[in-house]
């Protein structure tokens, strides 16, 4: 055990900055830098690469924060599973870390990180071995097949680690995190490309990649085909437009507590709880263990010839890219059969409880529960008005909020997730919530920051 608590403390890690606070320019920087370069990695092909069954899954790479064929062809993907794992461990009580101490939060990261090594190296094995990524099949049965083999694998761990290390240093010296960081980037692009892009297709050369170009052409050629194409264009416009008004909306939705300082007579605050408690935790949790699940069921339906594509059916989205909306707008009727309708409410069942479930979890690995949040409150020097000064009392008092939040909340994500993916806007649903909701934490952190740095005395008042 002691051996194992030593790898544990003497994991790799970025440095931490000395000072409390970093201002607002070093912060900016350092993200900055982090996702210019994600970016470029993004752009290194693996060498040796001659089949790329992976391409097709435009969904998974944007909510795994890859870019299949590239060096990082891993993305945020074992960071991800290393966390849902760790969490089921420590939410079912087979592994128990105590959170409220700092050796206990050093354990759970230090175990987190092996994990996330482990996964690394799991992933690409599997995904070069399974067929997924893997050099020119003409080359099958020779020994430079093996060799390419194992040079795919050795750069698609290297790709791993630096998206790890490329993460820590958001933590710890930029704003948010480079899991949220990276999805959104890639999101953010896939936005605009689909919107604007000029760019014809291969398969289709007589229509546009982005949206708004094939409205006017479609518009302008008219006819059946034009009409139907124009609807599925003005379709997914309008619900990316939605999704972005209901998620900001849903972002915006806060419980105020009053608080008073002790010290200070006829003073307070309000301790804001959001409405989606854990934010977009748990969303991004349910879509990585969807897209882990489609991407497995491929991997092996290549290599063993196993048939699973009803599984795959049963955990999309009914109508791909175009959403249940789509289906009906291309066949011009609401009758397009029961199945995509059952399909659609198994999809929707799925991202509701999934999200109950981790953001169950994460509330209590993440020191958002009651007795936390009460532990920081009565060290800051607050109180409830009209309540003794008790640490007991203050938990009591924040159990009625957070637990019903934290479960109408991960409720009101999922199905707003759901109903986003089933909508058929220009980009996944699911990735396009969670975009949203990221930019908006980070507006809310950046405004924060820059509070601070333009008013030290705030700073000094709130001790921070």
């Amino acid at each position: 055990m002691s051996l194992f608590r030593t790898i544990l403390m003497n994991l790799p890690e970025v440095e931490g900055p000395t000072q409390k606070r970093l201002s607002f320019k070093e912060k900016l920087k350092w993200t900055l830098i982090v996702l210019i370069t994600f970016f470029i990695l993004g752009l290194i092909p693996l060498f040796g690469l001659g089949q790329n069954s992976l391409a097709q899954f435009e969904f998974l790479s944007v909510i795994l924060g890859a870019e299949f064929g590239s060096i990082i062809s891993l993305g945020i993907g074992p960071i991800v599973t290393a966390s849902i794992v760790l969490q089921l461990l420590n939410g079912s009580g087979i592994l128990k870390f105590d959170l409220s101490s700092e050796e206990g939060k050093k354990t759970f990261q230090g175990v987190q990180k092996l994990l996330a090594l482990f996964f690394i190296i799991f992933e690409a094995i599997i995904y070069v071995f399974m067929g997924g990524l893997a050099p020119d099949e003409a080359l099958r049965g020779t020994a430079l097949y093996l060799n390419l083999e194992l040079v795919i694998i050795f750069q698609m761990i290297l790709g791993g680690i630096a998206i790890l290390f490329m993460d820590d240093i958001i933590s710890k010296w930029g704003f948010g995190s480079g899991v949220s960081l990276f999805i959104a980037a890639g999101v953010s692009k896939q936005i605009f490309i689909r919107s604007f892009s000029w760019i014809h297709p291969e398969n289709n050369p007589g229509t546009y990649v982005g949206a708004i170009p094939e409205l006017f052409r479609a518009l302008s050629h008219g006819g059946t085909d034009g009409m139907v194409t124009a609807g599925l264009m003005l379709a997914g416009i309008i619900s990316t437009v939605l999704v972005f008004v209901i998620a900001v909306y849903s972002q915006s939705m806060k419980v105020e507590i009053p608080l008073s300082f002790g010290r200070v007579r006829g003073h307070g605050i309000r301790w804001p709880l959001a409405f989606i408690y854990t934010s977009n935790i748990p969303v991004i949790l349910v879509a990585a263990l969807l897209a882990n699940i489609q991407l497995w069921a491929n991997l092996l339906q290549n290599w063993i010839g196993l048939n699973a594509q009803s599984l795959v059916e049963w955990v999309s989205v009914p109508g791909g890219g175009e959403g249940i909306l789509g289906l009906i707008i291309r066949q011009q009727s609401f009758l397009i059969g029961w199945k995509p309708y059952a399909q659609a409410l198994v999809y929707m069942i799925i991202m509701i409880v999934g999200c109950v479930i981790f953001s169950w979890f994460w509330v209590q690995t993440a020191g958002m529960d009651a007795k936390s949040q009460a532990k920081n409150i009565i060290s800051s020097g607050l109180s409830i008005p009209g309540f003794r000064k008790d640490e007991r009392v203050m938990e009591k008092l924040l159990k009625r909020y957070i637990s019903p939040l934290t479960v109408m909340g991960a409720i009101a994500i999922g199905f707003l997730a759901a109903m986003a993916d089933l909508s058929g806007s220009l980009v996944h649903g699911t990735s396009l919530l969670l975009t949203v909701m990221i930019v908006y934490k980070l507006y809310e952190e950046i405004a924060k920051q820059h509070m601070y740095d333009m008013h030290p005395m705030m700073r000094k008042f709130m001790d921070v």
